[in-house]
């Protein structure tokens, strides 16, 4: 039996709930990045183009506010937390604006991700970066299979395309998996018995402090 490490979902996106991720100590902080105006921001919420407003699925938030920008979560995060940076939409400037940002800022050590692994590229030689293809369709999955016959830092795979021999299998190409979302302690060992390594989730401040503890 394995115990999977916890991913604080999305935690990286608002520096107070970052604060109180931190205090779980979780392996990573996620949090969301999107090039808007060229800056990259720190945020889930989609823009509507010349509309103020942010939105995603049943929620909608003011546009006009102040957005979180890397370079702040990058000073904010604890010298001991490593992000876990979720690289949205195709646009490869995105990706040098990290690189640029990461360059700045010199964390230890900081993962990035994507489901569009061209946006990946521009950072596989940064120093300390660990890079994680994202992977969110079974069409997807095959093409990292057709791709990828080994020597990937990490894979992230929706849940719901994961099952025993695919964990297996994805094991042999990377050096670990993690998946999302998971929600309860006995669907993150339940993963764990499966050999996942890591498991994101929303309730980091539930699963966290258990996961953590030595195996009875």
């Amino acid at each position: 039996m394995s115990t999977p490490f916890v991913v604080a979902h999305r935690a990286g996106n608002d520096l107070g709930i970052l604060r109180r991720a931190e205090a779980l100590a979780p392996r990573l902080v996620e949090a969301d990045l999107h090039l808007r105006r060229g800056r990259v921001e720190v945020r889930h919420l989609k823009t509507m183009g010349p509309v103020p407003l942010l939105w995603d699925r049943w929620r909608l938030a003011p546009g006009w506010t102040p957005r979180l920008q890397l370079e702040a979560l990058l000073t904010a995060a604890a010298p001991g937390t490593e992000l876990m940076l979720d690289l949205k939409g195709r646009d490869v400037r995105l990706s040098r604006r990290v690189a640029d940002a990461l360059a700045g800022a010199r964390p230890s050590r900081v993962t990035v991700c994507a489901r569009n692994w061209a946006l990946l590229e521009p950072l596989r030689d940064l120093p300390g970066v660990r890079l994680v293809h994202s992977v969110g369709s079974r069409r997807q999955l095959r093409a990292l299979r057709r791709r990828f016959a080994g020597g990937l830092g990490g894979v992230s795979v929706h849940r719901d395309l994961l099952d025993p021999a695919t964990v297996a299998d994805l094991q042999r190409r990377a050096e670990f998996v993690i998946t999302w979302p998971v929600s309860t302690l006995d669907e993150a060992r339940a993963l764990g018995d499966w050999g996942v390594d890591g498991v994101i989730t929303e309730r980091f401040d539930a699963l966290a402090p258990v996961l953590a503890e030595p195996a009875a």
